[in-house]
């Protein structure tokens, strides 16, 4: 095949602190990255550097000439590019020969070639106009085109900058934001009463993760935190800014295929991440001994899960709470438990059965709380083989589903937080209902199966079963559950879990 001819490419490229600050190629690429022959020459001085000579700041070598050599230089200079630069040399030099003219009132001259002084501020090279005008053209094309990959490949770009602490991370995702919000679409949505694309709000929504990463930034300064702050204020005042919780449409979608249902829904993509290795590594500056960057990871991600907070409202903001819960557990379930971990979920489960307002397996919690179902069975399977009085205290605390119950439990008024409510029976607007109620029947199967043999807890199963599900199809399911574990073919027939399937199967005809 015929190869295209060979070009030759001027290339510049300046580098401050083992930063590249500014590249110029006379190709005439325009990309947000770098094109092939800055990054041609940028390998190649990583790669050889000897062969690279090394100058001094041209005004270093000025200072070494005489006044002949100095007259010298400029007028080669202006010989070989005498029509690129001979006004400006003209001008200059009319300049420099005038006492009164400006550039005589400045003592010494600048020097592109010395670098910048140790305290200003260096950081890597962005084309912020070609930022804005790709995110632009992806926009404009509606998610076609794979539009919607390079737009996540651009925010995979932003996670990178912010692993590398570049400071162009948040440049760019402000850029990146600002054409979000000019996006003529919103607009037109908002007029229609019309709501955005899945698509297109995952890519909201990624926005909105990164510009998280950037606030809780900890090595980032006060000032620049302020600065992000009034920002995001100013962004969220606009009229089309999208809702977190999404728009509140009348219309119940099919939330099958939103939701993974069933006992394995995330197996009351592992295969390809088993091969993971998770290790310890110690973390600086120890909270307690022992402690390393995976614990206190898994001790972040059990606090994060086990937080009490109410239900959104909007049927997009629902799906991304069950979504987002599962796909932490998810990984959380990578991780080979050791004694250290053990231990860390021993003390978060005591933590959270104990907490205030702020624990979602508290005592009390808001009628609208988000059910901790599918936390509750993680841990339960997790605690079982350590602690089986902690797992199922945990379990049996979660299974609880208020916002189909009339009233409120009173709790203990002694205490502060345990303020007695009535709450009115009022259905809420629960899009994912039929699917957390289902994790509820999960986590009450999965603490069947454990209890078998086991006759105080199968009975004390069974009450919150009957107490807190209130769907026929699941009771009737548990009902055909329990029946299958008490007659399973290796063993004798479990007579309390016989007695615990009729009594569910009687509930079902009786109600």
């Amino acid at each position: 095949m015929q190869s295209e001819p060979e070009t030759v490419c001027n290339v510049a490229i300046s580098f401050d602190r083992c930063k590249i600050t500014s590249v110029t190629c006379s190709c005439g690429n325009k990309d947000i990255f770098y094109c092939a022959h800055v990054v041609a020459l940028s390998l190649y001085r990583i790669r050889k550097p000897d062969q690279v000579k090394l100058h001094l700041p041209i005004s270093e070598t000025l200072f070494q000439m005489n006044r002949d050599q100095l007259q010298k230089f400029v007028q080669y200079l202006i010989t070989v590019h005498h029509t690129e630069v001979l006004p400006t040399a003209q001008k200059l030099a009319d300049e420099i020969l005038s006492q009164n003219s400006e550039i005589n009132q400045v003592h010494g001259a600048p020097d592109p070639t010395a670098g910048a002084s140790i305290d200003d501020e260096n950081c890597w090279h962005l084309d912020e106009e070609q930022v804005q005008e790709q995110v632009k053209l992806f926009l404009s094309q509606g998610g076609y085109h794979g539009s919607g990959k390079q737009l996540n490949l651009l925010f995979a770009k932003v996670r990178e900058m912010l692993k590398m602490r570049d400071s162009n991370g948040a440049r760019m995702l402000t850029l990146i934001t600002e054409q979000f919000m000019a996006d003529p679409r919103l607009s037109l949505w908002r007029q229609q009463g019309t709501t955005m694309t899945d698509k297109y709000r995952q890519l909201w929504d990624e926005l909105g993760a990164l510009w998280m990463c950037i606030v809780l930034n900890p090595h980032c300064k006060l000032e620049q935190k302020s600065s992000w702050l009034k920002q995001l204020k100013k962004w969220n005042s606009v009229d089309v800014c999208p809702w977190e919780d999404g728009n509140h449409g009348n219309e119940l979608p099919n939330l099958t295929n939103a939701l993974p249902q069933g006992a394995n829904a995330n197996q009351e993509n592992l295969g390809q991440c088993k091969s993971l290795e998770y290790q310890h590594l110690p973390a600086h500056k120890f909270l307690e001994e022992g402690e390393s960057y995976l614990t206190l990871a898994v001790e972040v991600a059990l606090i994060g899960l086990g937080q009490q907070r109410i239900m959104p409202d909007g049927l997009y903001a629902q799906e991304k709470v069950c979504r987002n819960e599962e796909q932490l557990i998810s990984k959380l379930q990578e991780i080979e438990l050791d004694d250290t971990l053990v231990k860390i979920f021993r003390k978060q489960a005591v933590f959270l059965l104990e907490g205030g307002p702020y624990s979602g397996l508290g005592e009390v919690i808001h009628r609208e709380s988000v059910p901790m179902h599918t936390f509750a069975k993680y841990l339960f399977t997790s605690l079982l083989p350590h602690d089986a009085e902690l797992a199922y205290k945990t379990a049996l605390r979660a299974m609880r589903l208020l916002v189909l119950e009339s009233t409120a439990p009173s709790g203990d008024l002694s205490r502060p937080h345990h303020i007695a409510s009535v709450v009115p029976n009022r259905y809420p607007r629960w899009f994912t209902l039929s699917h957390i109620e289902s994790q509820q029947c999960e986590l009450a199967s999965t603490m069947l199966t454990a209890a078998k043999g086991d006759v105080r807890r199968l009975e004390t199963v069974l009450e919150s079963i009957q107490k807190n599900i209130h769907s026929s199809s699941h009771i009737f399911k548990l009902a055909q559950d329990a029946f299958k574990i008490a007659t399973l073919m290796d063993s004798l027939p479990d007579i309390t879990l016989l007695k615990v399937s009729l009594e569910l199967g009687l509930q079902v005809f009786l109600s």
